[in-house]
């Protein structure tokens, strides 16, 4: 059995490593390729590079390697990490020599800074070398615990896929560390667990070696959390089971909740079952964007946590109020969105429930391709919903943080991908969620196969008694509606298999052997069950009309306005595919228009897009404030939607996914 299938005692589903799910063509099959070819390279060249990045240099300096003093944000240890993890999950589908040399290199420079009693921070180790006086966790935003959490999950990563237990060790002693500060030190561990990766992380390990001391790790992370008086920021103003709301950073809060699901997966604790419910519920019903963006301010605030005015802190990156949801200033940090993969993916594992199958893939299709250049070596960090040109004030460019300002950030309608970013979190993030997204096709139940995600599969698995089921996905997904999966392989008869009927796709229809197969409601599984034989054809029709939707009364920023989907995508308006003249604010939608879908190429990349005759606005007072509204024919003219996720790949230009709608 796979490591990645280990233990999970709660567990309605099991997710598949490499050995059992492959994204081998289609649509997903071409960004496996992308993040092997590309992604992995590009990030790597920037992180060895000092000219570019100090994330490899800090390790050799903290080793003795080369002289020097500690450069980049405190966090930057994680984004060699996160990199280190993708590149072994590449291993795992694509193997290479040289790559593998230079995973087991970096493992080894790792374990040679790391301190006897498992500290690994190369800030602090770095000092010490330099004979500077240093205190490991003085400063909550120092992320020694963020840090360390990545390089467990990279350790474990390591041993699942070469066998190899050198950055084992070395997680195993990160895992001690945490154990003595949770035992010995619970107040500096609770103050510094800033954006909690350690709890995904210790559970990983569990699994990866069965030591209940993990486990009860993991446990441990909680109580002390519980025992801290601190705020939104961080999710440490309330014990986790007295939360109701998602409140404060979105990262950390994803974090912190997919870890917990974790640990309710090996335990079973059905009170924190329900509150991560809740909390999921919560996001999706009311603060997650339509792109599955999340962390809609840039600066939001704690206004429920204290009753004096005075008292209310700033809070980063946040969820905000329900239905507070922005468009050119919507934050939706890439890491945030992989955070609700992370945290979704979980739930999903835990109960078997398609509805978190269905906003895994709301994130995947949109703001987590959006993150990503369609070449695939630049990067966002903020995910808006719309650009616009000549904003009046400067919103921090997609790499750029209150660690790292830049004085004169370019105009707004220039914010661009870029192949490095100050703070480089996110790059490496989407990396490894990419090189591991294999793992979310499919998943083992006791009651047969489920398949998740469509795209380009390749699947293989097997129960007791000898039983067995293999099947190869062909299609056009998201582009078309048919999927369809051959059996190549059906040992006592196979398993049953349940096929995922999206949320959103109604009028779906199945066919096995050309004969019709009842299907469930949308939002649920389809199970099949049969005496499978090798050639068996299994043809999943999902009807992809043109859907025009709307948004919730409180959404301010969507009043009579509308977005359009097709299939899992949200689309979205450039200005590049605007005729000359009009202006994004003058498009907009009529009621019952016809969207056609056609082929389209951006940047030697086809897409399915959508053209449309736009109304067009009249022109409105540049420099006014408010200006009467003109007297004139609402004209129109001819226009193409595009997948969001491959908006800005045009060079600078405007882009709104929400258009004004008129009658």
């Amino acid at each position: 059995m796979p490591a990645t299938t280990a233990l999970r005692a709660h567990a309605r589903l099991r997710p598949l490593g490499a050995d059992n799910a492959r994204w081998t063509g289609g649509f997903w099959g071409e960004v496996r390729g992308r993040t092997r070819d590309v992604t992995i390279p590009q990030i790597w060249a920037s992180l060895r590079n000092p000219q570019v990045s100090p994330g490899l240099a800090n390790f050799r300096i903290a080793a003795g390697l080369e002289p020097g003093r500690h450069s980049g944000p405190p966090f930057m240890d994680g984004d060699l990490y996160k990199w280190l993890e993708a590149a072994i999950s590449c291993l795992g589908t694509d193997p290479d020599p040289e790559l593998a040399a230079t995973v087991e290199d970096i493992a080894a420079l790792i374990a040679s800074v790391q301190r006897e009693d498992g500290y690994l921070h190369t800030p602090t180790i770095i000092a010490a070398r330099n004979q500077e006086s240093v205190s490991e966790l003085a400063d909550r935003f120092h992320f020694e615990t963020y840090n360390l959490g990545h390089l467990i999950t990279a350790g474990v990563r390591h041993y699942e896929v070469t066998g190899s237990t050198t950055l084992l060790e070395v997680a195993k002693k990160a895992a001690g560390y945490l154990e003595h500060l949770a035992a010995d030190k619970p107040l500096e561990l609770a103050r510094s667990a800033i954006c909690p990766s350690h709890y995904m992380a210790v559970v990983d390990l569990y699994r990866a070696t069965g030591d209940e001391r993990c486990l009860r790790l993991a446990e441990a992370f909680v109580r002390v959390r519980d025992d801290f008086q601190g705020g939104d920021d961080n999710q440490d103003r309330l014990p986790v089971r007295e939360q109701t709301v998602v409140a404060g950073h979105a990262v950390r809060a994803n974090y912190l909740y997919a870890g917990l699901a974790d640990l309710v997966t090996e335990t079973g604790d059905q009170e924190l079952a329900a509150v991560l419910e809740r909390l999921w519920l919560d996001v999706v019903d009311t603060k997650l964007y339509l792109t599955g963006g999340c962390g809609a301010l840039y600066d939001g605030a704690s206004p429920d946590g204290y009753p004096w005015q005075n008292q209310i802190s700033r809070v980063h990156q946040a969820y905000g109020r329900p239905y507070q949801l922005p468009h050119t200033t919507a934050h939706n940090e890439s890491c945030a969105n992989i955070g609700m993969i992370l945290w979704s993916e979980r739930m999903l594992s835990l109960t078997g429930e398609a509805k978190y199958a269905d906003v895994i893939e709301q994130v995947a299709f949109n703001s987590l391709l959006a993150s990503i250049s369609l070449a695939g070596g630049e990067y966002f960090y903020t995910n808006p919903l719309r650009q616009v040109r000549d904003l009046p004030y400067p919103l921090r460019r997609p790499g750029d943080t209150a660690i790292h300002p830049t004085p004169e950030p370019p105009p707004s309608d220039a914010r661009l991908r870029e192949g490095y970013l100050t703070c480089f979190c996110c790059p490496p993030n989407i990396a490894r969620t990419l090189a591991r997204f294999h793992e979310r096709a499919a998943a083992l139940g006791d009651d047969g196969l489920y398949v998740h995600l469509y795209g380009g599969s390749d699947l293989r698995v097997s129960a007791d008694g000898g039983r067995s089921l293999a099947l190869r996905e062909d299609s056009d997904y998201p582009w078309h509606e048919r999927v369809t999966f051959t059996v190549t392989e059906a040992a006592g008869g196979g398993l049953p298999l349940h096929l995922r009927i999206p949320g959103w796709a109604t009028d779906a229809a199945l066919r096995v052997n050309g004969e019709s197969v009842t299907v469930t409601a949308p939002g649920s599984y389809t199970r099949v069950d049969r005496e499978w034989r090798s050639g068996d054809v299994v043809e999943l029709t999902l009807p992809m009309p043109v859907r025009v939707v709307r948004a919730h009364r409180l959404a301010e920023e969507t009043t009579n306005q509308v977005a359009v989907r097709r299939g899992p995508l949200v689309y979205c308006l450039e200005s590049a595919d605007l005729p000359g003249g009009v202006s994004l604010e003058q498009a907009a939608l009529r009621r019952g228009v016809p969207l056609t879908p056609v082929d389209a190429d951006i940047d030697g990349h086809r897409v399915v897009a959508l053209d449309v005759e736009l109304a067009v606005l009249p022109a409105t007072a540049a420099d006014s404030l408010y200006a009467d509204l003109a007297d004139a024919d609402v004209s129109a003219a001819s226009a193409r939607l595009v997948p969001y996720y491959a908006w800005g790949n045009r060079g600078p230009g405007e882009m709104s996914v929400w258009l004004p709608v008129v009658w």
